[in-house]
């Protein structure tokens, strides 16, 4: 009867005993995202400790710091954009789950494998290099959705990194590798997952790009180390008859804002068009930052106009605020439009533009409040040169305006 009874007890001991919160192993962790026609958008992060990580694209470090479990599962929240992993312990080294933008209602699927760094699998030298510029057009041959790019690649053995840019903007930190004739690219930054396969020649470029699970279209390269996209001043203009950028959109505490307020009097004025959720704002967004924290004290102001995806303004405000805390934004940022990235929505919203191209956007306003150049787009630090172009070229303008 006591054998009995000591077995009883461990069985209920056993039985009632809680299950032990799993948590990630530190270390190298190799991510994939699911997307159209099978294919698999592998990134690498790793875990520094269970409540922090990182995620490499190529130069590209994202630290993540908001990581939460519950049993047999673990949420991370992207630093600045209002998307997140949920995925369950499949064992200690696996997990899966999905990718979520409930905002935009997409979910990818996910998985992830330990002690895994190697982004690509290859098995066969590569048969081209790739490095240089080529000249690219995405949807070759559908007219409505043509349009054209900069592919900006650097090879080593088997390696790829590079980017391609385009009118509005860059694919940001794009990592990958060539096997024989082979090549396969991918980035994920927390908002946007693209991957871009194909073949090449030394001359030649052919294949499809993916965005998430939601977006395919194929484009074409070839090699020209002269090519040039066209100016990004070029691209958006005033309508004939507006004189002036004028806008009137509310900031947090619900007070209308518009260039009339004092605060803009008299100064040099940059309109950011963008949105908390853009990969491309949000490189901008750093860049203007660190920019205005240097100079707010020059007669000198950089007044965004957000564009959201969320569908209220309480979400809309919640999102703004996380990218201005994560960044360290100082500028204001106005609610300009809710439940939609919709350019033609947000051109309606500005009459005076002849359209809106991409976000961002940015309007250079003189001391006169007279429009003195319209940006479109931004080319970020993936782009290599042309971002220290950029920045030259943005400092010497400003610096011209502020003279004036």
């Amino acid at each position: 009867m006591r054998n009995i009874l000591a077995l009883l007890t461990i069985i209920f001991i056993t039985c009632c005993k809680p299950d032990i919160q799993k948590k990630l192993q530190t270390g190298t962790w190799r991510a994939i995202l699911e997307v159209q026609d099978n294919n698999e958008l592998p990134f690498i992060f790793e875990v520094e400790s269970e409540g922090h990580l990182k995620i490499y694209n190529a130069e590209e470090v994202i630290a993540v710091d908001d990581i939460q479990y519950r049993n047999d599962s673990v949420y991370i929240q992207m630093p600045v954009f209002p998307t997140y992993i949920a995925a369950k312990f499949v064992n200690k080294e696996t997990l899966k789950g999905s990718f979520f933008d409930n905002e935009r209602n997409r979910e990818v699927p996910f998985s992830a494998t330990y002690g895994i760094a190697k982004r690509f699998d290859t098995s066969k030298s590569a048969l081209a290099n790739i490095t240089g510029n080529w000249q690219t057009v995405f949807s070759p041959g559908i007219q409505e959705d043509k349009y054209i790019a900069k592919g900006i690649f650097n090879q080593d053995g088997n390696n790829v990194t590079g980017t391609f840019r385009t009118t509005t903007g860059d694919y940001r930190y794009l990592e990958g590798a060539i096997d024989g004739n082979e090549f396969k690219l991918s980035t994920f930054d927390g908002s946007h997952a693209f991957l871009f396969i194909g073949t090449t020649t030394d001359n030649t470029l052919k294949g499809m790009f993916y965005s998430g699970s939601h977006f395919k279209e194929p484009f074409a390269a070839k090699r020209n180390e002269t090519y040039e996209l066209p100016h990004a001043d070029s691209l958006t203009v005033l309508n004939e008859g507006y004189g002036r950028f004028e806008f009137s959109f509310p900031d947090s505490e619900g007070d209308l804002v518009s260039l009339d307020d004092e605060r803009f009097k008299n100064k040099v004025v940059l309109v950011q068009i963008m949105g908390s959720w853009c990969p491309n704002c949000l490189d901008e967004s750093k860049f203007y930052s660190h920019h205005y924290n240097a100079n707010k004290d020059k007669d000198f102001e950089i007044v965004a106009l957000a564009v959201e995806h969320a569908r209220t303004e309480t979400q809309a405000f919640k999102n703004i605020k996380r990218l201005q805390d994560k960044i360290g934004i100082e500028y204001p940022i106005l609610l300009a439009q809710t439940g939609t990235s919709s350019k033609t929505e947000t051109q309606k919203k500005l009459p005076m533009l002849n359209h809106v191209l991409s976000y961002p956007t940015t309007i250079y306003v003189d001391k006169k409040g007279e429009v003195r150049k319209i940006h479109t787009g931004f080319n970020g630090p993936a782009t290599g040169e042309k971002y220290i172009a950029f920045k030259t070229e943005f400092e010497s303008f400003v610096s011209k305006l502020l003279s004036e």
